[in-house]
């Protein structure tokens, strides 16, 4: 297997470990400090920083460094509105091929009800980790890399926001799983319609929770 770049590295490390936390939005990134503990030089920090900035992920202030914006409502609406677009059309596609992922999204559902009454960070990051792992499984039935892809990308926002609703609702682990639960019944029933609701349902409960937060 082919080592990955520094570049690719930093973009990763950056991407996945550090914007995805609720406590990164509004802080300035020190190229520095990345760039020990990811353990290569600067540059490729900085060209990691320029890829996130023309992704929208981080704002590139003159003589302060790499800014990490706080999501507005209007984009967080606009995520899970395409959430759902990419969401209802992997289901619809799986249901119409007969191979919905019930399976492998019922054993990652079973591993977040594990999570469910453990109140510390690193359970909730496991716990998102978990949820995102979740809606990819749906999105990969589909069997678009090109779809799959788009959704990845979706992967540090999903993370940030994820974890703001955890914790900005009582109990919304287990309400979570129950609202998984949901989808995965009526995947296994083979009901678009009521799937499409599922999914509708999971989405907008999310997103009433983080306009309120």
């Amino acid at each position: 297997m082919q080592s990955l770049s520094g570049r690719d590295k930093a973009y990763a490390f950056v991407r996945d470990q550090v914007l995805s936390s609720p406590a990164a939005t509004g802080t300035f990134l020190n190229e520095q400090e990345l760039a020990t503990r990811i353990g290569v030089s600067r540059t490729p920090v900085r060209e990691a920083l320029l890829m996130l900035q023309a992704e929208g992920l981080v704002e590139m202030v003159p003589k302060r460094g790499a800014h990490v914006p706080a999501m507005s409502g209007r984009q967080i609406g606009e995520l899970m509105d395409l959430r759902g677009v990419l969401e209802r059309h992997a289901a619809s596609t799986s249901l119409r091929t007969g191979v919905p992922p019930v399976s492998a999204m019922r054993d990652a559902l079973d591993r977040q009800e594990k999570l469910a009454d453990t109140r510390t960070a690193e359970a909730a990051k496991e716990f998102i980790d978990l949820d995102g792992e979740f809606h990819q499984i749906l999105v990969d039935a589909a069997g678009s890399e090109l779809l799959s892809r788009t959704y990845a990308g979706l992967r540090a926002r999903q993370l940030r926001v994820g974890l703001t609703a955890l914790f900005s609702a009582a109990d919304r682990q287990h309400n979570v799983c129950t609202e998984h639960a949901a989808i995965v019944y009526a995947l296994e029933a083979g009901d678009e319609t009521v799937v499409h609701g599922a999914i509708d349902d999971h989405l907008e409960v999310t997103l009433q929770i983080l306009l309120r937060a």
